[in-house]
């Protein structure tokens, strides 16, 4: 048997999963039922700041401090990636923590605008609708990207991230 070593802790692996749940969920009740997908919208919320705190407070690859890097380290990463030399990470990449990072604002974003939008200030505001919907949309155009990006890393490093994502281990630096 191949050795492994574990890099996703429990919490990280159910917040991913719970959140693509949510998501999905969230899309299919677009039109109703509004309650339920309201109630998603709040689960989603308070997935995303457990997840902030873990990110400062728990394990190593779960930590922010671990995988977000600047936009010239994201740069040079998709560079060596083109040209088919990039490093490979235990934890998330620099294009992958520059991934985490967007989809952790944009569903930031419409778990906020979709709770104004049941303020006094908002109810029945076509503006922020309008956002909610653009930021909604923009959360499928990054899953897509994020998706890509894992088949890209899966095969390039032959190393199953889905599975990883699902047992918390990876084989260790090659």
């Amino acid at each position: 048997m191949t050795e492994r070593i574990k890099v996703w802790d429990v919490f990280v692996r159910l917040f991913h999963w719970s959140l693509v749940g949510l998501i999905a969920g969230t899309w299919l009740t677009s039109d109703g039922p509004k309650a339920l997908h309201e109630r998603m919208g709040y689960a989603i919320a308070a997935l995303i700041a457990a997840r902030l705190v873990w990110g400062l407070i728990g394990p190593r690859h779960a930590r922010f401090v671990d995988f977000v890097r600047g936009p010239r380290a994201v740069l040079h990463y998709l560079g060596d990636l083109r040209q088919g030399r990039e490093q490979r990470y235990l934890g998330h990449n620099p294009a992958g923590g520059a991934m985490i990072v967007a989809l952790l604002l944009t569903v930031t974003g419409t778990a906020v605008t979709g709770w104004l939008q049941t303020t006094d200030m908002f109810w029945g505001s076509d503006a922020m609708e309008e956002v909610h919907e653009i930021l909604a949309t923009s959360i499928l155009i990054l899953v897509a990207l994020h998706v890509s990006g894992v088949i890209v890393e899966s095969l390039r490093h032959r190393e199953n991230l889905v599975l990883s994502m699902l047992t918390g281990f990876k084989r260790p630096w090659s």
